[in-house]
């Protein structure tokens, strides 16, 4: 009798003791580790680029393969890299969340090809040392700029003859093609030679190294990373004479889209992902990261 007492009655209440023991006042577990919530992937409307990028699981990035510390596909480990190619990760995370750099598909966009790229949608964006200005603007929109670089002149380093813009004059000098720089350098230097033009600019670097033409002229900072390459061989005159805005390309009319990148960006600079990216490709020249420049959200 007193066993079935036990078993029916005093059972059941010590089970109900032996479980507020383990809780708090509110019902609530009192262990002292917290409980872990993984934040998915950031929300989007649907039909935005962002959610359609999403949903897609890929970001299709445009850059190029030929720039060392802005676009270069490293050929000892076939990934691409450099400042430009951080950006796109910057980007790509704000849409896929943590894992974003994982999600991208890299396209090579020579110069003379970004426009259409973005505009006949091959790519989602463009980050390829893009210069921002009104004709371009006219078939894309850009987000940005996220740098502001110089135009400026690359030679052996035993040249003294060409000391700046005004010195070529009657020299070969080799650019891009469709490029701002190949049009720069026939404004601000009509007599020089600007016959020989490739798609890369690593061609150019060649054609300079084995005596084909006399100089190679773009952007400051594209130059140095050429120089980073061969420092024994190469220089920078140092006199850069244009300014050029890098902007991201974007699809034209994409407002939404444009604003989130822009939104992005900004955000890369106060959390210092940035300039992590910076300090981590084209400031192995040396060149302490800038200030970065105040994003355009133009109409």
């Amino acid at each position: 009798m007193k066993t079935r007492w036990f078993r029916r009655f005093l059972l059941p209440v010590l089970a109900i003791a032996m479980v507020a023991a383990s809780c708090g006042d509110d019902g609530g577990s009192t262990s002292t580790t917290p409980a872990t919530t993984v934040a998915g992937p950031p929300q989007f409307a649907v039909g935005t680029t962002m959610a359609t990028i999403q949903a897609r699981g890929k970001m299709i990035l445009g850059t190029k393969f030929d720039q060392p510390l802005f676009g270069l596909k490293n050929p000892t480990n076939n990934q691409v890299e450099g400042f430009d190619v951080e950006i796109g990760k910057i980007i790509a995370r704000a849409i896929f969340g943590a894992d974003g750099a994982s999600k991208i598909d890299y396209q090579e966009t020579t110069s003379k090809v970004r426009e259409d790229a973005v505009k006949d949608g091959k790519v989602d964006i463009v980050v390829a040392t893009y210069t921002i200005n009104d004709a371009r603007k006219q078939i894309i929109d850009f987000a940005g700029p996220y740098y502001v670089a110089g135009q400026d002149i690359l030679v052996k380093k035993t040249n003294t003859t060409i000391t700046g813009v005004e010195s070529l004059a009657g020299k070969k000098v080799c650019t891009v093609q469709g490029s701002t720089s190949l049009t720069n350098i026939q404004a601000k230097a009509p007599q020089a030679d600007v016959s020989i033009t490739f798609d890369k600019y690593s061609l150019c670097v060649e054609a300079l190294k084995d005596g084909r033409v006399d100089a190679v002229t773009t952007d400051n900072i594209i130059l140095l990373g050429f120089i980073n390459d061969d420092p024994t061989n190469l220089k920078l005159v140092n006199k850069p004479f244009t300014t050029e805005p890098y902007g991201i390309g974007v699809k034209k009319g994409d407002t939404a889209f444009r604003a989130f990148v822009n939104d992005t960006l900004e955000k890369a600079y106060a959390d210092g992902s940035w300039k992590k990216a910076w300090d981590a490709t084209a400031g192995k020249t040396g060149q302490a990261a800038p200030t970065p420049p105040p994003v355009n959200r133009y109409a």
